[in-house]
């Protein structure tokens, strides 16, 4: 099966110590953040979890447990921007998390990360020049880390409205230009552009619109085929044709407080989350409760006859 970790926060960046002894610990628990009573508990064991799904800014603080990794099959994504402070306040400088990639894309593999740059939006600092610049600047740092990279423009949610009121919606020409200049760019440096949840409209101009965290990707990055049962989650975005699922994060938790954040619905609550955080629990806020309805979660390994999908090719 596939653990994700990064849908409602950056585990990576701010919990790495935590998610460091779940792993040694072998289990983890997640509250259900619509049905605080309902808690899913899952084995950390690379007999039944065959891929775990990462999505952070800033992966650094982890390096120091990857070793506790082996055995499991990862993919990871990084999320590096052009935006400053003013957007993304607490996310370290840019070009370090580059090197970063760079570092663990030697630890992991090419096909076990992809890059993002998302979610776009324009005003008059960030126009469309300036995220071209620092597109093309980007691709040509990390050609040889990565095959993909993944674009996305903003939406424009509740949670966003009341987070960042200056946001406003992408045309529809600056993305059909920004879109296909990026594929372009992305093309020259050896990357394929993945649009997160924007339809098909820039597959004409060369981009992968099959979705930005699929089973095939999960599958590139282990070198194996996945059989996995069918699922009844619907995504979040209309879009969405990613493989998701059985994420450990907890919403409002995440440090960075990015303007445009999808994740943080209450910015004062992130910062109270965070200083209730305790590293020994097995939820990753808070701990059992009184009332709580423990769910030990079914799993298995999802691997096809444990092949090497190279073999199909």
């Amino acid at each position: 099966m596939i653990i994700n970790t990064g849908q409602r926060t950056d585990i990576p960046a701010f919990y790495p110590q935590w998610f460091a002894n779940r792993l040694k610990e072998g289990y983890v628990c997640v509250r259900n953040p619509y049905n605080p009573t309902q808690v899913s508990r899952y084995k950390l064991d690379p007999e039944v979890v065959d891929v775990i799904g990462f999505c952070s800014k800033n992966p650094a603080p982890f390096f120091k447990y990857l070793d506790l990794l082996e055995g499991y099959g990862q993919f990871w994504y990084v999320t590096i921007t052009g935006y400053d402070r003013d957007v993304e306040p607490n996310v370290p400088d840019k070009w370090k998390v580059i090197e970063d990639f760079k570092y663990l894309s030697e630890k992991v593999g090419i096909n076990s990360i992809g890059w993002r740059y998302d979610p776009i939006f324009i005003d008059d600092k960030y126009t469309v020049d300036y995220h071209l610049k620092t597109f093309e600047k980007m691709a040509s740092e990390m050609e040889g880390y990565t095959k993909i990279v993944v674009i996305s423009f903003i939406d424009i949610y509740e949670k966003v409205k009341r987070n960042f009121p200056e946001a406003k919606a992408v045309s529809e020409e600056d993305k059909v230009f920004l879109g296909k200049k990026m594929v372009e760019i992305a093309r020259a440096h050896n990357m394929t552009v993945k649009p997160c949840a924007e339809g098909d409209f820039l597959e004409k101009y060369g981009a992968d619109c099959r979705g930005c965290m699929t089973l095939s990707d999960y599958e590139n990055a282990i070198g194996k085929r996945l059989d996995p049962p069918k699922s009844k989650m619907k995504p979040a975005r209309e879009d969405c044709a990613c493989f998701l699922g059985a994420d450990i994060g907890a919403y409002d938790t995440c440090g960075h407080l990015c303007r445009y954040c999808y994740a943080n619905n209450d910015v004062e609550q992130v910062k109270i989350n965070l200083g209730q955080h305790n590293p020994d629990s097995p939820f990753l806020m808070g701990s059992y409760r009184p009332d709580d309805i423990i769910h030990d979660v079914e799993q298995k390994s999802w691997v096809d006859g444990q092949m090497d999908i190279f073999q199909f090719i």
